[in-house]
């Protein structure tokens, strides 16, 4: 959610900050702010709204020297204002903070700050901790903050300045994520990867717990209790040109694209002679893998999607029950685990708190866990037993798409490679599900050639407020994720059923006119499909068809209907999501929507 950004080094800091904040706009949006020590004073410019407001202000006024820290804002705690605009500075204007997190106990610490006669000029929890850097001021600017952090209960990730030292910036973590760039002269602090990578690819990354003291010239590591850290540095081998929009309108559409790009990505060296290789990756052998009684996919938001998927490839390849739970639930239900459960958390970021929190649940109590994500060195990565990594390379966008598509493959190969050291599937049946999963990069490639038809379809939807998805099966899964496209992109109201339950009260819903988008892409329920069709039509439905070339039968009975290629059921949903993506995206453009910034909405959800 925030995005942070720090510079300390010789050249001018406002614009390096500024570009860093561009990159990390997707974290949140409602409000920006720099604050640049001038060689004398901490000069601070704050605007509600996107990061052009405040280039805007800067223009008029721009802030000089050379260490500083900015901060792009998702509102948790006060609404969106230039007031609760990060950075914050206290009372004397002599230190500056900028925060990602939430501090659970602001409300008793605000009450003893303003009972030492502290005025709060913000409605936010982070104004706590610059205030209370002042009121804990000891001459030392480390061990200030040292102090501070020990009264701190929550999530946080924090960038400081100071006036009383501004030969230095600090860098602490817990909880939210933080990096330090390593330059030649110069150093910087940032949310992520992309902020920095203009300026540098040599990067430290931050575990909980853990602080850094920037100067131009060196990084100090250590715990909160000063205890220093040796660490090795990481290099990252991006392109940076992954993370800028390739001649495409939108981030979106640049990824809906690199789709069967990333798809091939994450098959990559994982298929070896016809058999799927997770051993380099996984460190569970043959009979750890039978001793498995039981699953749990633990997931948000569009990964929970992926996650429910994964029930069904799990089930059928490999014959494990499985249950698939939102991670936000997970940890509060008391779930039943044991040293046979293997948790599974998806998540793109690998940064998502409660997908964290429920990582660290199952492995308090005895659980195995693996880990899917698209981050290298991510916390969820880094704390999970096992991990696959999904190569589908920086996503932008909020509304994910290839890091979901990438997601479906990975939970493929690993239902695979379960199926195949159980001995459940012969080597021709493997090799069957082999080539079945190579082909999906040049098929997901023919449903973007249907791009116009979608299109069309979506402006005609656009000037409703209220849509189903039907499905049944695995297309029940993907409608989730298609209606979820929808809501956050074009704000229409859109729910997603199972088809079979319309009789049993959603079928109440159904009015005249009323915009229905079926999809009927599984052989074995493929008739029942048709007939739910039939009972929305009844009562005046317009019906949008999807379903494989060769059922002719659905176009008898919906308004309009899109083919796509031929695949086998169980791959359907990587084929049958592109259409839904399409979708969302026209009916946000035909609306006047931000494609790639959708309100109330951040890439990264790293609080509670």
């Amino acid at each position: 959610m925030c995005g942070i950004v720090g510079y300390i080094g010789e050249q001018q800091a406002q614009n390096i900050l500024l570009d860093g904040l561009s990159k990390l706009e997707y974290r949140g949006y409602d409000s920006a702010g720099l604050a640049i020590y001038n060689g004398e004073t901490i000069g601070l410019t704050k605007a509600m709204g996107r990061i052009r407001n405040l280039e805007d202000k800067l223009q008029v006024r721009s802030l000089p020297g050379t260490i500083g820290i900015g901060h792009t804002r998702w509102a948790t705690h006060g609404k969106p204002s230039d007031a609760n605009s990060h950075p914050h500075m206290d009372n004397s204007d002599r230190f500056a903070v900028v925060h990602n997190g939430i501090i659970e106990n602001y409300l008793e610490l605000k009450e003893k700050l303003i009972a030492k006669g502290y005025i709060f000029r913000s409605e936010t929890d982070t104004e706590v901790i610059v205030n209370l850097l002042a009121d804990l001021w000891n001459g030392d600017l480390l061990a200030t903050v040292q102090a501070a952090v020990k009264h701190l209960e929550g999530a946080y990730a924090l960038a400081i300045t100071s006036e009383y030292e501004p030969d230095k910036l600090i860098a602490v973590r817990y909880a939210s994520p933080l990096i330090i760039g390593i330059g030649q002269g110069e150093n910087f602090i940032a949310s992520d990867i992309p902020a920095i990578l203009k300026y540098t690819r040599d990067i430290y990354i931050l575990e909980d717990g853990e602080m850094a003291v920037l100067t131009p010239d060196h990084v100090h590591l250590m715990r909160l209790d000063g205890t220093k850290i040796e660490r090795d540095v990481m290099t990252v081998d991006w392109d940076i040109t992954t993370a800028e929009k390739g001649g495409y309108d939108h981030f979106m559409m640049k990824e809906i694209y690199e789709q069967p790009k990333a798809i091939r990505d994450t098959l990559g060296s994982r298929i070896k002679e016809e058999t799927v290789d997770l051993t380099n990756e996984i460190g569970l052998n043959k009979e750890e893998i039978n001793e498995i009684e039981r699953i749990h996919f633990v997931a948000c938001g569009t990964a929970y999607h992926a996650g429910l998927v994964g029930k069904y490839v799990i089930e059928d390849l490999a014959r494990i029950p499985v249950e698939c739970d939102v991670a936000s639930e997970y940890r509060y239900r008391n779930p039943i685990i044991t040293a046979k459960t293997l948790v599974i958390v998806v998540s793109q970021s690998g940064e998502t708190a409660d997908t964290l929190a429920a990582l660290r649940e199952a492995k308090r109590q005895g659980a195995r866990v693996l880990a899917i994500t698209n981050v290298v060195g991510s916390s969820v990565a880094r704390e999970a037993d096992d991990v696959m990594i999904t190569w589908a390379g920086p996503e932008i966008a909020v509304a994910s798409t290839k890091a979901y598509t990438s997601q479906l493959i990975a939970i493929y190969l690993l239902g695979a490679y379960f199926a195949q050291e159980k001995e459940l599937k012969t080597a021709a049946e493997i090799t069957t599900i082999i080539s079945e999963l190579k082909q999906l990069p040049e098929k997901v490639e023919e449903v973007l050639q249907q791009e116009e038809t979608v299109k069309a379809f979506a402006t005609s939807i656009a000037k409703h407020n209220n849509l189903f998805f039907l499905g049944r099966g695995l297309d029940n899964a993907v409608g989730l994720e298609g209606s979820l496209k929808l809501k956050e992109l074009s704000y229409i109201h859109s729910e997603a059923y199972a088809a079979g339950e319309l009789k049993h009260g959603t079928l109440a819903l159904i009015e005249e006119g009323i915009p229905v988008i079926a999809l009927a892409t599984q052989p074995a329920i493929y008739d029942k499909m048709v007939s739910n069709v039939e009972e929305v039509k009844a009562r005046g439905a317009h019906v949008l068809g999807l379903t494989t070339v060769g059922n002719n039968e659905l176009e008898k009975t919906v308004d309009e209907v899109i083919y796509i290629p031929a695949v086998s059921d169980l791959l359907s949903p990587v084929i049958t999501v592109i259409p839904l993506q399409l979708l969302a995206y026209y009916a946000c453009l035909a609306r006047g929507y931000d494609v790639d910034k959708p309100r109330n909405l951040a890439k990264s959800v790293t609080v509670e």
